[in-house]
């Protein structure tokens, strides 16, 4: 036996692999994976290589305006021939103030280009800091509450966030590819909306049953499936979404998209938003999901959580082949009454008819939680997982996060990175999290990733395309794992 075999085989031994069946490479990546989460401190660099370097199905609970890094934004403000505010960190956009900040010598303008902005360290990194999440944990300035942060970070950089959608995606596109990431589902833009300030009246008033409502909900739908300039509305939102979308998809990469509406709204406001999302769901294979976004603890998102789901549920009878995966409980310990922790999971279920569970933490405070599991279970209704996100916002990570609860009690999971631009984080370093705080293996890291297209919104045709791409992608994977493996034996 040569030398450099008999070092092969003894490497692989250390492994717990047979030098005899190396060619089976899924075995040979199974005992290496469980090499890097072994003992106390699973090592994380490696982890990361690791994971950098396997196939990802997909990404299903993405923001678009919030996978943008602030960065980005700062280079679309020149674009837009807005500036930056340097006291507030806003972008300006009314042309008469920005022309006279303009004229004004550069030391005494209050509101700057990029340019001027990346030329002073000191402003630039204050603007990361309120454009993102950078920085929070790691310095001691004076901070608002953590999920206060992460929200009110939408606010600075939407006067460009959905001007440059085409160029937003395709570097989202870039950057899935760079990490193998093989399709995102992504909330692209807010439903088109009306405000009836009749119909919040009476939806609103104490004591209004579901037969009255039903009845607001199907006059003001008829009024505006009637109302010319509504359905204008809608065809530009979809024309605006062939247009963002233009050269997205290849061999390599696909996208679709949610139509979402936003819960802080009236009721009117997320009523029409919700009917042109679900009209637009149902006439274009671009968009394949309706969503609900918005912090769940403020008022009015608590107030109107009930009377949301019975929108989706009255929508839902009307267009039955759209697919929802609805934000539900986002929420902690202590961000609102304990009644209202009891509940959010279990409508978004039985009553709005949801297809996924995004976020599912408050699971543990729900009424029945054992029985919304077994639902989810038997139902196939998996809940997106977003660690990072949950960790910063709501404070919850490691064993008192609740996929200890929806693995232990079987409910399907996928992992997701919810806004990746704010956090600063990659749908990689997800795969990181759960393999370093959670006892994993191999085969449920690549379970994750083939159940991130199963249970993904994309057409039959098109899902089956991925899988059997992924087929591919991953036996390329697993056999550079074996050779990685031989060639650190070929070290020893």
């Amino acid at each position: 036996m040569a030398a450099s075999t008999l070092i092969v085989i003894l490497m692989a031994n250390s492994y717990g692999i047979h030098a005899a069946p190396i060619s089976h490479n899924e075995e040979i990546t199974n005992r290496y994976f469980s090499t890097l989460v072994a003992g106390a401190q699973p090592k994380l660099a490696e982890l990361t290589l690791f994971f950098s370097m396997m196939p990802k199905g997909g990404d299903l609970h993405h923001h678009y305006s919030g996978a943008m890094y602030a960065e980005q934004y700062l280079e679309w403000v020149d674009r837009q021939h807005y500036c930056v505010n340097k006291v507030t960190y806003a972008i300006e956009t009314d042309k008469a103030l920005i022309d006279a900040e303009r004229a004004k010598t550069p030391g005494q303008r209050n509101c700057l280009s990029s340019a001027e902005v990346l030329a002073d360290n000191a402003i630039y990194r204050e603007l990361l800091q309120h454009w993102s999440d950078k920085d929070f944990s790691n310095h001691g300035a004076i901070q608002p509450p953590p999920d206060r942060q992460f929200f009110d970070t939408f606010g600075y950089f939407d006067p460009v966030s959905t001007s440059n959608n085409n160029a937003g995606l395709l570097l989202l596109k870039q950057r899935a590819i760079q990490e193998n990431l093989s399709y995102i589902e992504t909330m692209l833009e807010l439903g088109p909306m009306i405000e009836d300030a009749n119909f919040d009246a009476k939806v609103l008033q104490a004591g209004v049953d579901r037969d009255a409502l039903s009845a607001q909900m199907a006059a003001l739908t008829t009024a505006l499936e009637q109302d010319r300039e509504f359905n204008r509305k809608i065809d530009n939102y979809l024309a605006d979404i062939r247009a963002s979308s233009a050269g997205v998809d290849d061999a390599q990469f696909t996208m679709r998209y949610q139509a979402f509406v936003l819960r802080l709204l009236s009721p009117s406001q997320v009523f029409s938003s919700l009917l042109a999302a679900f009209k637009a769901a149902s006439q274009s294979d671009l968009v394949v999901g309706v969503n609900i976004v918005g912090a769940e603890n403020l008022n009015v998102s608590m107030r109107d959580y009930s009377l949301h789901m019975q929108m989706f549920k009255f929508l839902k009878a009307k267009y039955p082949r759209v697919k929802l995966a609805l934000h539900a409980g986002e929420l902690a310990l202590g961000m609102v009454p304990p009644e209202g922790l009891t509940f959010h999971i279990r409508e978004a279920i039985d009553v709005a008819g949801a297809n996924r569970i995004g976020h599912g933490i408050d699971l543990a405070h729900e009424t029945d939680a054992i029985g919304i599991m077994k639902k989810m279970r038997e139902r196939g209704i998996p809940v997106e997982i977003n660690l990072s996100s949950n960790e910063f916002i709501l404070g919850v990570k490691d064993e008192s996060h609740p996929v200890t609860l929806y693995r232990k009690y079987g409910v399907p999971f996928v992992l997701s990175t919810d806004d990746p631009g704010v956090s600063r984080n990659n749908l990689s370093g997800e795969y990181v999290l759960f393999a370093s705080r959670y006892k994993t293996d191999y085969a449920e890291v690549k379970k994750l990733s083939y159940d991130s297209l199963r249970y993904s919104f994309l057409s039959e045709v098109d899902k089956k395309r991925l899988l059997k791409a992924l087929d591919g992608r991953f036996a390329k994977f697993e056999a550079e794992i074996a050779d990685l493996v031989k060639s650190e034996a070929g070290k020893k």
